[in-house]
């Protein structure tokens, strides 16, 4: 039993010991505060990290997702697929087109590695934009 609570133990420090990912994420366009017509074309930045389309999980790379009304993920959660609501961009794209309706609309840039499991907050930019008619 000893033996079994060093190890538990040793494992939970190695895990907490893992590096963050550091870096940057943000809209390059639009800006926040931003009056737009729809389709609104997005352009994603990412400095510190490396654009890799999902599959293979590997540190420090990952790709782009967009999330409308939403906030940043926390770190280790699943990016969720919701239609009209989160944008995937799994082929590795930084840039893209939406449709939105006008409206005033919160826009969350959200990294997450191969898998869709999102850096955190850390590695997120949020924006507001006016979708005019």
């Amino acid at each position: 039993m000893f033996k079994f609570l060093i190890a538990v133990v040793l494992i939970v420090g190695l895990v907490s010991c893992e590096k963050k990912p550091s870096g940057r994420v943000f809209f390059v366009s639009p800006q926040n505060g931003e009056e737009v017509r729809s389709p609104v074309a997005f352009k994603m930045g990412l400095e510190g990290m490396e654009i890799q389309p999902a599959g293979e999980v590997l540190p420090g790379k990952g790709h782009h997702h967009i999330i409308i009304n939403g906030e940043p993920l926390a770190s280790g959660q699943a990016v969720p697929f919701v239609e009209k609501k989160t944008y995937h961009y799994g082929k590795g794209q930084t840039e893209a087109s939406i449709e939105l309706e006008p409206g005033e609309y919160d826009v969350t840039l959200q990294f997450a590695n191969g898998a869709h499991v999102s850096y955190g907050p850390e590695l997120s930019s949020k924006i507001r934009i006016k979708v005019i008619p």
